[in-house]
């Protein structure tokens, strides 16, 4: 079968790999939908590691249980595509997301287990869960950044009324943007550098109005203004503008991952007590909820699904995720064709 890995500094090649056996203990899964990931594309620029098949947000139909009996050959499933211990502290908890080995042999993350950028893949039996009827498989696929954000936005604990910031309107800033009018927020404002993703993020219903990043005058205006403050870039000027237009003390919630070091403005942090707080992935109850709220009908995901391609074209598409131009949001990939 044919996958698509990182073959250097923003370079993927397409290549044959053997078919997956089954193995005790992993579900056995045949890809119907995987999604690019923004952390997806750190790996791309920085061109390592040589050979990872990414792809951490998927849904697809179980080959093999790996000897769970409550899956059968044909269910329609998405999975947490990590790799907590399930003895540490952190784990006896549940907070997976903070166990060290969460993310050593995720799937689509590392170079022991592939991720969706391929037709199949293996998935720890305990991090499947079951796709209802009226869940799709893009909607599927769209699983694990939904809880991403809805993980963020109950560390931010927005109150009714809040007026709430949210820096990047990528898919996970608009997925913070749903949840933070979801929780009551009154008004919700998106800071963009890319006009086009700044005026989507309006024309979705999830934001009250979008505000140029890169308009000094426009950003000195909304200085000290914001209860919470969402940051999902993961760069130096994106957490710096979430401290400036943070209220004196106000929430600012870290959602952006960097692989760099980031600088930050710390005397706006101190002068204005700004409680900061880093969120990473979701609990297994957060990622369950949001399969229920997108089977439920209570959030809508489809419409932040640009586009679904082939393998082929998953070099231009990345090419097209880093231009800073592109207005697409989401993009899945059908591995299978």
């Amino acid at each position: 079968m044919k996958c698509v890995a990182i073959k250097g500094v923003r370079e993927f090649e397409i290549k044959d790999v053997p078919e997956m056996q089954k193995e005790e203990g992993k579900v056995l899964i045949k890809v119907h939908k995987t999604g690019i990931c923004g952390s997806d594309l750190h790996y791309f620029e920085l061109g390592g590691p040589v050979g990872l098949v990414m792809g951490h947000e998927y849904s697809g139909v179980v080959v093999d249980n790996g000897g769970r009996e409550d899956l059968a050959v044909g269910d329609r499933v998405t999975a947490l595509p990590i790799s907590p211990c399930g003895h540490c502290e952190a784990c006896l908890s549940g907070n997976i997301h903070y166990c060290k080995e969460t993310w050593a042999y995720a799937s689509g993350l590392s170079l022991e287990n592939p991720g969706g950028l391929e037709p199949m893949l293996k998935v720890r039996s305990d991090m499947v869960f079951k796709l209802p009827d009226s869940v799709s498989d893009e909607e599927g696929a769209l699983v694990e950044p939904t809880a991403v954000g809805y993980h963020a936005i109950n560390l931010a604990d927005i109150d009714v009324g809040d007026d709430v910031l949210v820096v990047g309107a990528g898919i996970i800033g608009l997925m913070c943007a749903m949840f933070a009018k979801k929780s009551g927020a009154s008004n919700v404002v998106i800071s963009e550098t890319n006009e086009k993703r700044g005026e989507a993020a309006v024309k979705l219903g999830v934001a009250d109005k979008w505000i140029n990043a890169k308009d000094e005058k426009v950003m000195k205006e909304y200085t000290s203004h914001f209860d919470k403050v969402l940051e999902c870039c993961g760069n130096s000027p994106a957490v710096n503008s979430a401290l400036s237009l943070v209220k004196e003390g106000g929430k600012v919630i870290l959602v952006g991952v960097s692989m760099l070091p980031i600088n930050f403005n710390s005397i706006d942090a101190v002068m204005k007590e700004v409680t900061i707080i880093g969120a990473i992935a979701y609990k297994k109850e957060e990622f369950a909820k949001c399969i229920s709220m997108i089977a439920n009908k209570e959030i809508e995901v489809l419409k932040f699904v640009s586009k679904t391609v082939t393998l082929e074209d998953v070099q231009s598409c990345y090419e097209e995720l880093t231009s800073g131009t592109s207005n697409s949001i989401k993009i899945l990939v059908d591995p299978n064709k």
